[in-house]
C-alpha cells in the first residue's frame, strides 16, 4: 500500500510535497515572548509560531536553547527557524524571513534606585551596558559607540547583572519592560532607542513554498486581530499601538 501510495504522489506533485520534512522552530528562554513554564514552551511569539505552522499544514518542532546556539542553527541548518529575531539590513540576506511577529521601541533600562541616568547619548557611551549573546541587540550598540558590552548567554542573566549593578544599561524591547515592570522588578526607562521588527529567520534553502505558507498565515492572523488578542492575552499592547508610531520605526 505505501509503494501504491508513493506511486500515486510522485505521478501528481513533487517529491517534497508528499515527503514533507519537519521544520524546526528554536528560541531562547525571554520572556514573554518565548519561555518555558510547567514543562511546555509558550510565549506570545510561541503561540504565533504553533498557530501558523499548524494553520499551514506544517510538521514542525520547538526547542529552547541558548539564544547565539539557536540562531547559528538557523543559519547553517536546513528547514531550522529562530525567532523572535531582530529583523535589520545585516540579517536580510542571511535568512529567509516571516515577519512581524512583532514590532516594538527599543528601551536602554537602569536600576530603579533613584540614581540619574545618561541625560545624553555621549553620556550613555560611558558606561557599562550588558546584552545577550548573538543579539541583534551588540550589534545595535556597537552602531552607536558603545565599547563597554557585557555579554550574558540569555536576558535573565543580563537583567540580574543590571540589578546587582555589574551593569549600568540593558537594552530591551518596551513590551519586555513593560512586562518586567509588571513582575515587579525595579527597572526604568534610562532612554528611548529605535524601533525594530522582530520576526522568524529561517534558513536560506528553506523551500519558498514552506515560507510563503507561513507568511499567508501570519498575514491572516494579523488582519483577523488574533495576534492583537494574543498580545493582550499576556497583558501587553497590541503591535498596532508601536505600528501607529511611525517616526519611531
Amino acid at each position: 500500500m505505501k509503494t501504491l501510495l508513493l506511486t500515486l504522489c510522485l505521478s501528481l506533485a513533487p517529491l517534497s510535497a508528499c515527503l514533507a520534512e519537519t521544520l524546526h522552530f528554536v528560541t531562547e528562554e525571554y520572556a514573554p515572548f518565548n519561555y518555558s513554564e510547567g514543562g511546555r514552551i509558550t510565549g506570545i511569539a510561541v503561540e504565533q509560531v504553533e498557530a501558523i505552522a499548524k494553520a499551514a499544514g506544517i510538521d514542525y518542532t520547538i526547542e529552547i536553547m541558548p539564544w547565539a546556539r539557536a540562531f547559528a542553527m538557523a543559519q547553517n541548518q536546513p528547514m531550522h527557524c529562530v525567532f523572535t529575531t531582530g529583523y535589520n539590513r545585516e540579517r536580510a540576506g542571511q535568512f529567509t524571513w516571516v515577519n512581524p511577529l512583532l514590532k516594538d521601541e527599543m528601551v536602554m533600562l537602569k536600576r530603579k534606585d533613584g540614581s540619574r541616568g545618561p541625560a545624553t547619548m555621549a553620556e550613555a557611551l560611558g558606561m557599562k551596558v550588558g546584552s545577550q549573546r548573538g543579539d541583534f541587540g551588540v550589534e545595535a550598540l556597537e552602531d552607536l559607540g558603545f565599547k563597554d558590552i557585557d555579554l550574558a548567554a540569555d536576558i535573565d542573566l543580563s537583567l540580574r547583572k543590571l540589578l546587582s549593578g555589574r551593569v549600568d544599561l540593558l537594552p530591551t524591547s518596551i513590551k519586555t519592560y513593560e512586562s518586567l515592570v509588571k513582575q515587579g522588578q525595579p527597572v526604568e526607562k534610562a532612554m528611548l532607542l529605535a524601533g525594530q521588527i522582530y520576526g522568524l529567520a529561517c534558513q536560506k534553502d528553506t523551500p519558498p513554498d514552506v515560507i510563503g505558507r507561513l507568511q499567508t498565515e501570519l498575514d491572516k492572523l494579523i488582519a483577523s486581530g488574533e495576534q492583537d488578542r494574543i498580545f493582550a492575552a499576556y497583558g501587553l499592547p497590541p503591535n498596532a499601538r508601536t505600528a501607529q508610531d511611525g517616526a519611531k520605526k
